[in-house]
This record gives C-alpha cells, structure tokens and sequence, in this order.
C-alpha cells in the first residue's frame, strides 16, 4: 500500500513514504498517516503529531535549513531520553530513533506524545485560579531537574556525553567568547548590558572548588517543562538540545534566575503563568531541591549569578542578529530587556 503524503507537509522535510517503510523496518504496525500536526516549540526544530495503525507518535527533527550540529543535536537527544527511560525522571519517550541522516535527509526519532501543557502558550483554568496549584508547580519543576541530577549517568552508558573535567572553569571564558563573536554582526553597537567584566570576574573568584559531575538538561526554564492538565505535577521536561555531563546544580541555578516576577520583561516569556505569580519563593525552591539531593547547596548563589551570566549572553545574541536584519527587531529588543534583567539580578547576587 503505498502511502500518500499529508498536503501540508514539504516533503523535503518529512517524506511519509520514506518515514512509512522506516517504521515497518523497525516493527512498527503499517498503515496511512493520519491527524498529521504540526507542533510549536521553543526551538526551530521540526515537530509533527500523527496516528498510523491507531498509535500516536510525535516525529522531532533538525529545521528544514539544517545547522551545522543539527543532526548531532538530534542524535543526542534520542541517546539521552533512551537512557532515561525507566529512571522514573520525567522526560518524553522514545519509541524509535534514526541517527543516520541518509534515511530521510536528517536524523529523526519518533516519541510518545506528552499528556500536558506547556505555561508559555497555555495555563488551565485550575492552574490559573489557584495560587497553591502555581506554586506547587515550582516546586515540582524543582523535584524534576533534582531527580535527574541524582542519576549516575556512568550507570546508564553516558560516560562520554559530555566533558565534566573543567567544566565551572570553561564557562566563563566560553560565554565571554561568545559575547565577542556578536561584533561580527553589522551595525551591533556592542554589549550595553552592565558591568559584564565585574560578574565575570566575581564568577572566577569564588568558583566553586569541588563539585559532582551528573547529568544537565543545560535550558530548563519553565518554558521547557510541560504540566500535567489535571494537577501542578511536571508531565515531562522537554528540549533536551543543551544538555550534558556537567554540574546538575547550574540546572537549579537556572530556573532561580528565570523565576518569573509579574511585571518583568522575564515574565514575559511565560505567558500567563508569568502575569499571575504565585510561583515558590527563592528559599523554598532551593530548600525543596535538597529534599531531594545530597548536593551541597551552600554555593547556590554562585550558580544562579552563573545562570544570569550565561542565558543573558546567549538572549544578547538574538539581539545582535537583529541589528544585521537575522532576527526580527521586535525580539531582539524584547531578549535584550531580558539580558539586562538578568544581569541586574547578577549585580545585586554579588554585592
């Protein structure tokens, strides 16, 4: 039976007749594509939703113009979550991967779709009404990065994910670098963004001395995390694309520095959940990680002040593009209040 392509898909992108005999490959039930969806994201990376033989899948690939480590962050990813799976972390399913690249054009995998929302484009009614339901979800985004930097990652086969040997003493250098490289961007008047020097000499000063390397999801903001509809419980952690072998605490590190405050640009990022509040306050985040980790917490303040370091760099990025006409102005501006956020919050940490 041959396979007839959704008319809405680029079959550049995902040819269904290639994905079809794939799957059969891989002793996946037969049969024509139905309900084919695109899904958003908070990356360029391509999502489609489809049944075939009664079964739902979600297919994730690179973007239609692959990046130079497109394929390699796919193919990542697929090893990642399938090493997760059954550790009880909560992150999407792989069903079946593809790492090679010459099957469709792109390496690609097929995973269960996820149950749940994500607070950037949605908030339900009962998470919206009930302040207890927001802040219980803080907290249980807390308890989703602890769970996963409990995890010994040599166990699960990924000893060479990553390099945890001088990975607190690269950053600094690394996201300094990357700052520079935004001067190659015509008509960026460099970065007006606060005193980047004096953070990030405060950063080398009182690094952390000893540390337990585990596994980091590396972006997991609120944004990246889904909800369960019917509670405040996290349903999975998704965009894996950053993740590694490194320290687990930057992960806490980052979601203190996103925590959104109403009325902030950061807040923004969030949607209603960001308008609303009600989120876990500092403290009890931080003190509801260790429920679950052994980790010593005492430096926490240096890695959120990290966190503001790197994400503020990394948003400074999509503002530079945008003076060269690569990104739309409107977002580079509103990233580039972001990065000014959090390096005011960087300045008072270190003060």
């Amino acid at each position: 039976m041959s396979v007839v392509q959704p008319a809405d898909v680029d079959r550049d992108v995902v040819d269904f007749a290639v994905v079809g005999k794939w799957m059969e490959e891989q002793g996946l039930p037969g049969g024509q594509f139905e309900g084919v969806t695109a899904l958003g994201g908070g990356t360029q990376n391509i999502m489609l939703r489809f049944t075939r033989a009664g079964r739902d899948y979600v297919l994730r690939r690179g973007p239609k113009h692959l990046r130079a480590k497109s394929n390699d962050v796919i193919r990542r990813e697929a090893r990642l979550l399938g090493a997760l799976a059954g550790t009880g972390v909560r992150a999407p399913e792989v069903i079946a991967a593809c790492p090679d690249e010459s099957v469709l054009g792109a390496v690609f995998y097929l995973m269960q779709p996820i149950i749940g929302f994500n607070p950037q484009t949605e908030l339900p009614e009962l998470h919206a009404g009930d302040a207890e339901i927001r802040r219980q979800m803080g907290l249980s985004a807390v308890e989703a990065i602890a769970r996963l930097g409990a995890l010994d990652y040599r166990e699960l086969g990924l000893e060479d994910y990553g390099k945890p040997e001088g990975f607190l003493e690269r950053q600094v250098p690394r996201w300094l670098a990357e700052l520079d490289s935004y001067s190659a961007n015509e008509g960026y008047p460099g970065p007006q963004i606060g005193d980047v020097e004096r953070i990030g000499e405060w950063l080398e000063r009182n690094r952390p001395a000893r540390w337990e390397p585990g596994i980091l999801h590396g972006d997991c903001h609120l944004a990246n995390i889904m909800f369960r509809y019917d509670g405040p419980q996290v349903a999975a952690l998704v965009d894996w694309e950053m993740s590694t072998i490194g320290d687990p605490l930057l992960d806490l590190g980052w979601q203190l520095a996103t925590r959104p405050e109403p009325g902030t640009a950061g807040a923004g990022l969030f949607g209603a959940l960001g308008q609303r509040g009600g989120l876990p306050t500092a403290e009890e985040m931080i003190a509801h990680y260790g429920k679950f980790s052994g980790r010593d917490l005492s430096d926490i303040t240096w890695y959120t002040v990290l966190a503001c370091f790197k994400l503020g760099i990394v948003l400074e990025g999509t503002h530079a593009r945008a003076f060269a006409g690569k990104a739309p102005q409107q977002v580079g501006d509103f990233l580039h209040a972001i990065t000014l956020e959090l390096f005011e919050k960087a300045n008072q940490l270190v003060e």
